[in-house]
Formats: C-alpha cells, structure tokens, sequence
C-alpha cells in the first residue's frame, strides 16, 4: 500500500499562513477557513503549535510554528484563549531561540525575529524582554549583512524561500521567477499562500487550492513529494538488501519514474536529490538514461541555489551516488559532478559540519562509507550491514517547519532488513560448515603449499547471492573459489613442471583453457621470458582463474541458458571484463611479491616495455585508467537491457565478482593476507541486533 499512497505530515506552520490568506471579497474573511479551523482545534496542551510528540531538538520549529499560528488567530480576531497560551509557550521557550544544540528549521534566524516584530507592530503584547530578544535580533541582522554582502543567486533564492518572513526585506516580483510549474514558490505553501496574499497570482492559488483538495484542512511544508519518497523507498529497501521481496511494486515505482523522466517532469528534474536519485536507480536497473539532465547541478549551479546555499549535505550526497553510475567514456557531466560532491562532502566530514544535522545522527557515517566505498567495490552483505545500523528509522526531517513520511524512514523497513540479513545468515553459517567439511573430506587441507582460504571463498560467494534459494550457486561459487587457489599454488610454487604437464592431461575436460593459461605463466617464469603486454594480458585474464568459478554458477542463478546464450560474444565479453579488471588489480597488490619470486606481472611488464621511462608509479597510475574504463564497460553491458540476450541475472554474477575482487585487492593482497577475517566472520557468524 505505500508504494500507491505517499504519507506526510501536515505543517501548522505553513497551515498558519495559508489561513492568513485573505478573501478577494472580504479583507476581513479568510480565503480558507477550513485552515483557521484547523488551527483552532489542533493547539497542544503546553500552548504550542507543531508535531505531535515533537523531538527534544525542535523546539525552535515549536516556536516558529506557535508564532505563526498566533499571527493567524490575531489577523481574523479569533481564539484570544489560544493566543495567550501560545504566548506563554514562547515566553517560557524564548531561550531556546538561541541555543545552538537546537535544530534550527531552514529560515529561523530571519523568519522568526520578523514575526516577532510583526506581533509587536500589532500591538499583541508579546511577553518578550531582555538578552535573549536582543540576541535574536542580533543573530537576524548577522544574516542578513552576511547575505546581502555574497550577493549570490543562492542568497537570493534563499530569500524568496523565507519570503513570507522577509517583510519590509522581500521584493515580490523578484521571487515569482522561482514559481514552477505547479503554481507554487520551491513546493512550498508557506510562501506561496504569502506571494498569494501580495501578488494575487492565479497560478498559485491553483497550487494552493490543489492542496486542500488533496489534504483537507491543512497542508504539509512542502508537495509535492510523491516522486522522492517513492524513490528513496526503493533505495531504501536495496540498500537494506529486502528488494527481492517488493520486486513487482518496484518495477512499478521506476516504470512510472522512467516515463516521467522521458516526459521531463518539472518535479523530478527542478529537485537535485530527486533528480540525483531517479538517475541513479533508473540506470542500475537497467534504463536507458542520459545523465544530460544532471548538467543542472554543476558546482556553480549547485551553490548558486537554495541547496547550495543551504550547503544540503543530503542532496550532494545522492548526487555523489549517481556520478558513480558512469556507463560511458565520454559522460564528462559525470566526472565533473563525482569530483565537486567528493571534495564538498570531504570539506563537510572533516569540518564536522555535518554534525548540524542532528535529526540523523547517522548521516555522517552515510558519507563516510560512500567516500570509502566506491559503488564498483560495494559488496552487498558488508554494505547491508552498515546501512542497516546507520538507518535512520525516525523520518524526521525539516525544512521551514519539521516533517515525517513513513515512505522516507521507517521502522519495519528496518526490522525486516534485520530479520531477513539474519533468517539468510542462518543458512549461510550452515553451508559454510558443510563446505569446510568437504574441504576435509577430499584431503584438500593437507596440501602444504596451498593457501587455506575456506572463510575467504565462501565469503565471496555469500556476500553477493545471498537470497536463501541460491544456496546451489554459492556452493559452486565456494567450492571452484578453493580448487582454483589450490590449483593456482600448485602452479606457483607446488608442483614440478611435470607434474604441472600431468594435471592438465588428467583434467583436459574441465578448466582446460584455465590450466594452460597457467602452465603458459609458470613457463615465462621458469625459462625467463618477457612477453609483449599483448601477449600477457591475452593470457593473464584467464589464468586469474575466475572462468571456473563464476561461468558454473551461471547455471544455478535461476533462467535456463540456452546454446544461444552460452556460446555468445556478450558473455564472453562480460568475462573477459570481469577477469581484466580483476588480473589488473592483483598485478597492482601482488607486483613486489611477484618480482621477488621471479615473476613477471602488468605492472613489471609496462616498465620494462617503457622504454626506460615509466616508472613503476607512472604504470600503476596508467594500470588504474584501464582498470576504471573497463569497469564503466562491464556495468554498462550489466545494466542495460537493449541488445542484450544473457539474462540480468546472470550478468549480475559478472559484476558480483568484479565488486569482489575490488574489495580483495583495492588497498593490498587481500587473499593472501588475513585483514579481512573480521569482514568474514561479520558475513558468516555475527547476527544483526
């Protein structure tokens, strides 16, 4: 049901200013009585105005709002017992004005000193005196000054957002070229019901009438909202890893996101996280999309706007997010926006600006895990872990007054998310036992020279094909990850070169192409020769040893392949990505290694081919381009659909693997060494709580 019906919360804020709206008939009636009303039977206990079962850190949106409704009452001679206990709710919270550890709604510092002055100037004998009333003002004209002196488009759509508290400040006319298509001023009611009042505009009384139609008797703090929150639904419940069981309402959510998009709808495109977020989810799920439309969010566009002004951590976040979903060589707009969002949210992080943001105490640790975790080395399990102890379940969020929505935050997304990562960590422990069993079984343990890496190959399979019903496919994936590393030591270092001759021939049916791949490396090392880089990569991609784990449990992800299928140029293609990618990487961490035993990799090659002038620094940097063009390359053929005849899920094992290997080999030589026992043992052992 929440994905056709978008809940949210009304404002008594913005409802007080709709309310203030005058009859064009009538100076002295109200355009919407129905508001008034509302006002009247919906005052708190303790005087105030605002959210039911407000948070301890919105007492200034509870001030903001008590003002705004007590202007309202006094502006149609209504509800005197009302004012004065509102009045004396201010009177009582007037301290929590100034105090910084209070979330502040967007606008406080100018807004709420303006209506001050707009209660004194009516004579309503406003119990406010002293200190704290002087350094209200002085906060406001601090603002201001400030403002006034940057100047900037940002400043200046700022102003016409707080415009119905600007007062003497606002110029009308120069805050209607902010009025879109809907009718409304930024979605906002709050200004629209005051640009209203001052200019008469038809389009937004339209809006405004739209509003009651759809709410009633009171309006929220901003709409429409329907596209957003639907879209961070479906990003919540993937990155909470319970997707699969809302697959039908999802493809339904991003089908009428799609077709938006392709119509150029004004509230998807005039909203940067909006925007940002249908991009990115669109094209992980396989839409054809052009990240043109982000060009609007350019690092001077960006600034020069509200949210720029508001230096809106959230919205350059989701824009960080989509510039990582690069499926092409020349997406420019991309890199430009990965790079300003990078450097911007970096600057937030160290400068603990982020920390302002107190109603989600755990944005910063969002941040912090997409810096560090890329999307191409973004393993499910590890990622679902994190996101499901940083969820922030309370959907509190504030703009000119606080807001909720059960489609934007939500405890029993995350109960589920928990009750599901642990019902699939249960079967997951269970096979990793049988695995080590049968690692046992077969004497595999009593091979001296090979690595015992049981945890690390199961790892690698559960972390990605974790649904409960893909249990065969990780246990093919597990069990080739292990025969591979033993076979891969057997030629590094195990056997003689007879016996290298002798297991190809015993197993000239099975991994075949692996194992001569193999044999050919182990010849250069021990004869001492320098092949072309043409000549090694054509070879090392395969003897990576990948083939023989991913290409098997293409058979036990779920659609039955076909000849036409499995003898296509596009699954050959997806594996020779993935094993590039992945050979690149290790040749990077495993370079040292490798020369001390008298091996030859990439990144020793590019050297010696250099010419005597690329340094082992120079052919790393150039390794790392192709690693990165090659990754754009391989989710490109994942992701889209047109053309394509290798069913997404399989695909999908390409890129799983491909994000495993980043993980593996991003910092050092994660196979061989044991620092990611703990991320292991998170995966297999340790239950959510």
């Amino acid at each position: 049901m929440m994905f056709n019906n978008v809940d949210l919360s009304v404002s008594s804020y913005d409802t007080a200013w709709v309310a203030m709206v005058p009859s064009p008939n009538s100076l002295k009636d109200p355009f919407f009585p129905e508001c008034l009303n509302w006002l009247l039977g919906n005052q708190h206990h303790d005087g105030s105005w605002g959210p039911h079962n407000f948070h301890p850190l919105l007492k200034k949106d509870a001030l903001l709002s008590t003002l705004a409704c007590i202007l309202a009452l006094n502006r149609w001679s209504v509800g005197q017992e009302q004012i004065n206990k509102g009045l004396h709710f201010i009177e009582s919270n007037l301290a929590s004005a100034t105090d910084e550890e209070q979330q502040s709604p967007v606008g406080f510092d100018i807004i709420f000193p303006s209506m001050i002055e707009s209660a004194m100037n009516l004579d309503m004998n406003l119990p406010l005196r002293g200190s704290t009333l002087d350094a209200i003002f002085r906060t406001r004209d601090f603002e201001l000054q400030r403002g006034y002196g940057s100047n900037s488009e940002g400043w200046r759509a700022f102003l016409a957002y707080t415009s119905e508290g600007n007062g003497k400040f606002q110029g009308w006319e120069t805050a209607m070229k902010y009025q879109r298509k809907n009718g409304s001023l930024f979605n906002s009611p709050s200004t629209t019901a005051a640009a209203f009042t001052h200019l008469k505009n038809p389009s937004c009384l339209t809006y405004l009438r739209t509003l009651l139609e759809k709410f009633g008797n009171a309006v929220p703090t901003i709409y429409p909202l329907d596209n957003y929150a639907r879209l961070t639904m479906v990003s919540s419940l993937e990155s909470l890893g319970i997707d699969r069981h809302f697959r039908a309402e999802i493809t339904g959510v991003l089908d009428e996101t799609y077709r938006f998009w392709l119509q150029g709808d004004d509230d998807i495109f005039s909203d940067a996280a909006t925007c940002a977020m249908a991009f990115r989810l669109l094209r992980v799920n396989g839409y054809d999309v052009s990240a043109d439309p982000l060009t609007q969010f350019s690092e001077d566009c960006f600034f020069n706007s509200l949210g720029g002004y508001l230096r809106d951590v959230g919205a350059a976040l989701e824009l960080f997010r989509a510039s990582e979903i690069t499926l092409h060589p020349d997406e420019s707009v991309l890199e430009k926006l990965n790079y300003w969002t990078r450097r911007f949210l970096k600057q937030e992080l160290s400068s603990n600006l982020i920390q302002a943001h107190r109603l989600n105490k755990h944005i910063g640790q969002e941040v912090d895990h997409a810096l560090k975790c890329p999307y191409h080395a973004n393993l499910g399990r590890l990622s679902i872990r994190k996101v499901t102890k940083h969820y922030n379940a309370d959907s509190t969020r504030i703009l000119k007054s606080s807001y909720s929505s059960l489609n934007i935050g939500n405890e029993d997304f995350l109960k589920l998310a928990v009750e599901d990562y642990n019902f699939c960590q249960s079967i997951h422990h269970g096979e990793f036992n049988h695995f080590a069993r049968w690692v046992v079984e077969h004497r595999l343990d009593k091979l001296k020279f090979a690595r015992q890496k049981q945890p690390y190959c199961y790892f690698s399979a559960a972390t990605s094909l974790f649904p409960p019903e893909l249990s065969d496919a990780r246990m093919s994936w597990a069990k080739s990850a292990f025969l591979t590393t033993v076979v891969d030591d057997f030629f590094d270092i195990g056997g003689s070169e007879e016996e290298l001759v002798n297991l190809i021939q015993l197993v000239e049916k099975y991994w075949l192409e692996c194992l001569k791949s193999m044999l050919k490396e182990a010849g250069w090392s021990r004869n001492k020769l320098e092949p072309t880089m043409e000549e090694y990569m054509a070879n090392a991609y395969v003897s990576l040893a990948l083939g023989p784990i991913v290409l098997p449990a293409l058979y036990f992800v779920g659609p039955k392949l076909s000849e036409d299928v499995l003898g296509n140029s596009e699954l050959q293609r997806l594996f020779m990505l993935m094993s590039t990618c992945g050979r690149l990487l290790n040749d990077i961490q495993s370079c040292k290694r490798e020369l001390e035993q008298g091996k030859l990799n990439s990144v020793s090659l590019a050297v010696i081919h250099g010419g005597g002038i690329v340094t082992e620094e120079d052919a790393i940097n150039e390794i790392k381009s192709v690693i990165n063009r090659k990754t754009k390359e391989l989710l490109r053929l994942v992701v889209l659909k047109k053309g394509s005849i290798v069913p997404r899920e399989c695909k999908n094992l390409f890129w799983n693997m491909n994000k495993v290997i980043h993980l593996f080999y991003w910092k050092d030589d994660g196979l061989s060494g044991n620092e990611m026992m703990k991320d292991v043992n998170e995966v297999i052992d340790e239950l959510l709580v």
